[in-house]
């Protein structure tokens, strides 16, 4: 009965060294992004943080391994590979606007994901929708519609490159 009671302990203190955890990286993430260190926004940033982490606590949110290691390392390599193609469809974009003929083929492709977790499919949409010429229009159950500045960026969205990376990041 005692070791019962002692994984029980284990793994509320791990449960609630997730929240801290999380309430120390959006406060983190608060006084990077805003630049400011004045006492009153430092506060908001403070109590913004604790609401989000008591939300997050009274919605029962499961998906708490996104603190694990090994997912964080798969979400930074993710991001160095979302940042070459919006680098990469920068200058593809660029050279289209840039040249005299306008090369553009508007096109809306849709596909299903791989994705399940509404999560998920949220960072998928947007990190289509970052990289330059490709925009997502709608998400319903899974189900992607995308529009594209040309048809070889239709292309790249269709081959599922990006929905397999994101499909990646759970896996373990």
């Amino acid at each position: 009965m005692n070791t019962s009671r002692n994984a029980s302990d284990t793994t509320d203190a791990v449960h609630w060294s997730r929240y801290v955890i999380l309430a120390v990286l959006l406060m983190l993430a608060w006084v990077l992004w805003s630049g400011y260190l004045k006492p009153l926004l430092l506060a908001l940033g403070v109590l913004s943080s604790i609401l989000v982490v008591y939300l997050d606590y009274r919605m029962r949110l499961k998906d708490t391994h996104f603190l694990d290691g090994r997912f964080l390392l798969r979400l930074v390599r993710y991001w160095g590979w979302l940042a070459r193609e919006v680098l990469r469809s920068s200058l593809d974009v660029t050279r289209i606007v840039l040249s005299p003929k306008l090369p553009i083929s508007p096109t809306v492709a849709e596909f299903q994901t791989r994705c399940d977790l509404a999560t998920d499919q949220a960072l998928l949409g947007n990190s289509i929708t970052l990289t330059p010429g490709t925009l997502t229009l709608q998400i319903v159950n899974g189900h992607f519609v995308v529009h594209a500045l040309t048809e070889a960026g239709a292309r790249d969205i269709l081959s599922g490159e990006m929905d397999r990376r994101v499909a990646a990041l759970r896996e373990g």
